[in-house]
């Protein structure tokens, strides 16, 4: 599985230790999910998105991102919601 939440974290301006605090994991958890090492579940997949403000499948995807510059802060990219 490939996920965009180190980018999607970084643009919110986020620290990794603040992240882990708004999704209630221990800041270790965020560096083995940013690095595709652990796949969360759907409740913790959904606290993710909802911190980050954007769409789940804007973060997680079977497939690789496509190479594009960084997102905006809350860009949706026309999913509605």
């Amino acid at each position: 599985m490939f996920n965009e939440i180190a980018a999607r974290r970084e643009a919110y301006g986020l620290s990794r230790h603040d992240f882990a605090t708004a999704i209630e994991v221990h800041y270790q958890t965020v560096g083995y999910l940013e690095r595709g090492e652990y796949s969360p579940s759907l409740v913790l997949a959904l606290r993710i998105a909802r911190v980050l403000d954007v769409p789940l499948e804007s973060l997680f995807s079977l497939d690789p991102f496509p190479e594009t510059g960084p997102p905006e802060r809350g860009a949706t990219q026309g999913v509605a919601r």
